[in-house]
């Protein structure tokens, strides 16, 4: 149920370790005006749709089908939203579930901790937020990081996120720190648009001078403000912090290799103790073994440039769920290509196989009861 696709010995040694013992799940919201852009995500299916993905999709993970939603699931082009993978697992499990608000355009209708952060502006800009939001939020990931991991005795802390437009903001972190990236990184679209992410990541870092500064080693947090958004910094601080007294599963695919390599680069440039073998990435297999992106390739990448050195590789994780024997076409439409992972999906399968042993028929059945109690929900309103 569980594949490593990298760092074989150090993944096994890390399932080894959290072999049943029950995760806590952190999920953090942001935002970045990249998303708006027409075509550059499947995250909603209109532009306005994507401004509320994130709080629709924090609300359904924290009331469930049944809730009246303020910010109802949004129509994506096909497929369904992935928080019904998480929602299925962590409710059956009874994971407890934290919700930080990085910096969305609005609230979001569930109890949240407000980090203070601030929506970032589209990267192709140059200047996606101000350098001391960054810092900020920064500091605010190490505090959080080290609150929740305080109390997790025997766990692990599984770090989420919901961002539309992630993808496109992962590509320009990823490029900025001197990483091999275009062309290798996922989109929840079945064939994955690298030519629009990467014009527009090359219009942001062109804006920065950032050839020039290359040589001269880019200060991360400055990327960041420069082409980032408010999620990524929050999560590389909470999971630095983390590290040093617990488990971390970043949960995610080019999103959390990004952040990974963010954290690598923080850890160097500002002297800041962490445990690299603490950490995982877990994603879906239709984020790790996408055709049209080269996730794997990715992160064997992450370690081949001096910014990074101290984080080398991740070990890749990835759930084996399939959908392709669902009896409904909106969950198999991920086998097809559409969705593929969100809001910690893949992570939390592996939760449930770790902790509980649970196979491919136990998931696809408490992911089928989700959706049929929403659809359920949907025609009685």
């Amino acid at each position: 149920m569980i594949r490593i696709y990298t760092q074989k010995e150090q993944g096994e040694e890390w399932l080894r370790r959290y072999r049943g013992c029950l995760p806590v799940f952190a999920c953090v919201l942001g935002f970045t005006e990249t998303g708006l852009i027409p075509g550059i995500s499947a995250a909603g299916r209109t532009p306005e749709d994507r401004k509320y993905t994130a709080c629709a999709d924090a609300e359904f993970l924290y009331y469930g089908p049944e809730h009246k939603a303020q910010y109802p699931l949004p129509p994506l082009a096909a497929g369904a939203s992935p928080v019904l993978i998480s929602r299925a697992v962590f409710e059956s499990l009874k994971i407890p579930v934290h919700l930080f608000n990085a910096g969305l355009p609005q609230p979001p209708a569930v109890p949240v901790i407000d980090l203070g952060g601030a929506p970032a502006k589209c990267l192709s800009g140059g200047a996606a937020m101000e350098i001391t939001t960054v810092h900020h939020l920064f500091e605010q990931g190490l505090l959080w990081g080290e609150r929740l991991a305080t109390n997790i005795q025997q766990g692990y802390l599984i770090i989420g996120e919901c961002v539309v437009g992630g993808t496109t903001t992962a590509l320009a972190i990823l490029t900025g720190l001197g990483i091999d990236a275009a062309g290798k990184v996922n989109s929840s679209h079945p064939v994955c648009n690298h030519t629009q992410k990467w014009a527009l990541v090359q219009t942001g870092l062109e804006k920065i001078n950032f050839q020039s500064q290359i040589q001269n080693s880019v200060d991360p947090l400055e990327l960041v403000a420069a082409v980032g958004d408010p999620m990524q910094v929050v999560v590389a601080g909470m999971a630095i912090a983390a590290s040093r007294s617990c488990g971390v599963m970043l949960a995610g695919g080019t999103q959390m290799l990004a952040v990974y390599a963010l954290m690598s680069a923080i850890a160097q440039a500002y002297a800041l103790s962490w445990q690299p073998e603490a950490i995982v990435v877990g994603t879906t297999r239709w984020v790790a073994e996408d055709p049209t992106g080269a996730t794997v390739d990715l992160a064997l990448n992450l370690g081949k440039t001096s910014l990074t050195e101290s984080g080398r590789t991740p070990p890749l994780l990835a759930t084996h769920l399939s959908f392709a024997d669902s009896r409904y076409p909106q969950l198999r439409a991920y086998e097809q290509g559409f969705v593929k992972e969100g809001i910690g999906a893949g992570a939390a399968c592996i939760a449930a196989h770790l902790s509980q042993h649970w196979q491919q028929h136990q998931l696809l059945a408490a992911i089928e009861a989700q959706f049929e109690r929403l659809s359920t929900a949907l025609n009685q309103s």
